[in-house]
């Protein structure tokens, strides 16, 4: 018997030999399979977030990626900045550790006697209730594994974390699980749930601040303390009992944290102070930098958030008056034929009929090309396309300085006459074409100072064909205009361009006969320090004299002509109003002695905004309103336009003339105000 029980006894043994000898081979085996993949948290590189900051240096967005649609990276739409291992303090690190794995700093990667205090619970509870993790292990289902709870898969985190403890240090393994846990509410790492959650470096948390942290990573949404603060208090209580209780923090400390009831924020981190701005960031460097919304860089623009948020206003405020005024018209028109006013549904009816109506204004630097502001729409959330940059409308009246310009250029004067009488023209095809001025008058022989004061259409033709068509044609082009058919009616502004399109070829007037490109990127800093800086070309087309001509008739174009909305007091404004064919585009140009800025108003599908909504009636008062706004953020703007020393001025029947070398006046009926050349 007892030689049976031998012969059982070494049967059993052999047997248990052979499995720890087969498991030992499969563990082996296993372990030289998985250990590649190490290389995944070794060289751990996450998403980052992509920072969009003003000239101010204030936040305008968090950009990340969330187009997860064609992307196989299990970090796709991750919301995270990274924290490096010096940035997160030791205070956070015990506050963790005294929750999730007190013995990080001793163990190898697995915790024995923590497992095995999970599976007896697991065995009491008859289900899988504890897998008792250390961090490393956490770490590694984190990056490398699936959340199935398995015996097997369970094995393999155990000899990853093993693994990974041999290739990185302690700290290395800390700072990639701070990085790569979720805290909730669409945070990934600490560094992003305390920008989150409580509006704070890292440094700047308190320790219950770091409790409540803490407590998240078992269950983000249970503590979540935007919608549980209850909870998430009570869990950071018992995580600062757990410190007291290992010695890691003393009673005043502990009685401190207890008694603390953070603020908590639950505003969204991806939200957008200008939306338009982000998108056009995106569209410029997304074909250059592909990794733009993950890559953690951070943009430094020339906008001016202070400008956008006055220049946003100033166009809701536009858009508003423009349907105000409509209704008002229709009132007033019931009233005079003693009808009933507009009823609250009629008054909703002309409120959807003006839904693809839409506007643009960008604001930037003459001298610089800094874009200061830029607004691409009345309401991104209805519709992102962004007007300000991607639409090209039909520019009309406004292109008419850069007509005067190129006449005062070949000897014409502010004070020369042109007849204001109407043309025919041959448009081909055996059309004819009739221009004729918006008043529908006739005013004869005109001045071109008054010409281009009031936007006398059939002048403005008549001084074209006099210069010449054909060098009309070739001095657009040099200025940088583009894609216009060369027929008579690009004069009248028949050629179409975007607002900022509009905005750089102004410059022309506003930086003293130097075109400057516009530019929204100052510089770019990658994660490792790289900066790269942007800089506008320059294009001188004419002197700074005879631009100042041009700048100073537009002075009386808000002074007395077509723009005179657009007048405020205590400010010298220059500006040139544009309405295209049935009132399809209003614009209104304007800049001042240190801003310019571009309104422009349309529908959508290109038809017309409306009877009398020309540029000087409703795009002109937006750029008032923003200016005089503009004056009382900065009282300290310049003011006044400096007459360069070359320009000189005269009285012509009581009318005031500048004149340079180049634009002489006429050689009769003049009172000197300054020494007349001839």
């Amino acid at each position: 018997m007892s030689r049976t029980l031998k012969i059982i006894g070494y049967s059993i043994l052999t047997i248990i030999i052979i499995v720890l000898i087969a498991a030992g081979i499969y563990a082996y085996k296993l372990y030289q399979e998985l250990s590649p993949q190490i290389d995944a948290i070794v060289n751990y590189n996450p998403p980052e977030v992509t920072q969009v900051f003003d000239r101010k240096n204030r936040l305008i967005a968090n950009i990340y990626d969330t187009d997860c649609t064609a992307s196989s990276s299990k970090y796709c739409g991750q919301f995270r900045f990274y924290a490096k291992y010096d940035e997160i303090p030791g205070r956070m690190i015990e506050t963790l550790l005294a929750v999730e794995d007190t013995l990080f700093f001793e163990h190898g990667g697995v915790n024995i006697d923590a497992i095995l205090r999970a599976g007896l619970k697991n065995i009491i509870h008859m289900r899988y209730a504890e897998g008792g993790s250390t961090l490393t292990q956490q770490l590694v289902k984190n990056i490398l594994l699936s959340r199935q709870k398995s015996l097997e898969r369970k094995f393999k985190e155990m000899l990853l974390s093993i693994r990974v403890e041999q290739v990185l240090t302690k700290e290395q393994i800390l700072e990639r699980y701070f990085n790569s846990i979720y805290f909730g509410s669409g945070y990934y790492g600490i560094k992003t749930a305390a920008l989150g959650y409580f509006h704070k470096d890292l440094k700047e948390l308190s320790l219950k601040e770091m409790a409540m942290l803490a407590a998240l990573p078992k269950s983000p949404v249970h503590y979540d303390p935007t919608r549980h603060l209850g909870e998430s208090l009570k869990r950071a209580n018992v995580i600062l009992e757990r410190m007291k209780s290992l010695g890691w923090i003393s009673e005043s400390e502990f009685k401190e944290g207890i008694s603390e009831v953070p603020t908590v924020y639950s505003q969204n981190l991806t939200k957008n102070k200008a939306p338009y701005v982000a998108d056009e960031v995106l569209r410029i460097l997304g074909p250059k930098i592909k990794d733009i919304k993950t890559g953690g860089y951070k943009i430094y623009l020339t906008l001016d958030l202070d400008y956008q948020n006055l220049a946003k206003a100033s166009l809701k405020k536009g858009y508003e008056n423009i349907i105000f005024r409509h209704i008002q018209k229709v009132n007033d028109y019931r009233k005079r034929h003693k009808l009933k006013p507009l009823s609250d549904e009629e008054i909703a009816a002309i409120n959807a009929s003006y839904q693809n109506l839409n506007g643009a204004m960008v604001v930037t630097n003459p001298h610089t090309g800094e874009i200061l502001a830029l607004v691409g729409g009345i309401d991104h959330a209805k519709s992102p396309f962004n007007r300000a940059t991607q639409a090209r409308r039909q520019l009309g009246s406004a292109i008419k300085p850069f007509i005067y310009l190129m006449a005062l250029n070949a000897g014409y004067s502010t004070a020369s006459h042109v007849p204001d009488a109407a043309r025919r023209f041959d448009a081909g095809d055996g059309k004819i074409w009739q221009p004729k001025n918006y008043s529908r008058g006739f005013y004869g022989f005109v001045t071109l100072q008054y010409a281009l004061q009031h936007s006398l259409n059939i002048s403005t033709i008549n001084l074209a064909s006099a210069v010449g068509f054909n060098t009309i044609y070739k001095n657009l082009n040099d200025f940088g205009f583009y894609g216009f058919q060369k027929d008579p009616s690009v004069v009248l502004g028949s050629l179409s361009i975007s607002p900022l399109e509009a905005a750089k070829q102004y410059s022309l007037f506003s930086n003293d006969g130097v075109i400057v490109d516009t530019y929204l990127i100052r510089k770019i800093v990658a994660k490792d320090g790289t900066t790269r800086e942007f800089a506008p070309i320059k294009k001188e087309i004419t002197t700074k004299d005879q631009a100042y001509l041009v700048t100073s008739i537009l002075k009386d174009v808000v002074q007395n002509g077509t723009g005179r909305r657009a007048k405020v007091a205590g400010i010298d404004i220059a500006g040139k109003t544009g309405t295209s064919n049935d009132i399809r585009d209003a614009w209104f140009s304007a800049f001042t002695p240190s801003v310019q800025l571009i309104v422009w108003y349309g529908r959508d599908n290109n038809t017309s905004i409306g009877s009398n909504d020309a540029g000087g009636v409703i795009a002109a008062p937006v750029a008032g309103d923003f200016i005089k706004n503009l004056l009382l953020l900065d009282p300290s703007i310049d003011r006044r336009f400096k007459r360069p020393q070359g320009v000189h001025s005269a009285t012509i029947n009581g009318v005031h003339y500048d004149y340079t070398n180049i634009s002489p006046l006429p050689r009769n009926n003049i009172t000197d105000t300054d020494k007349v050349l001839f």
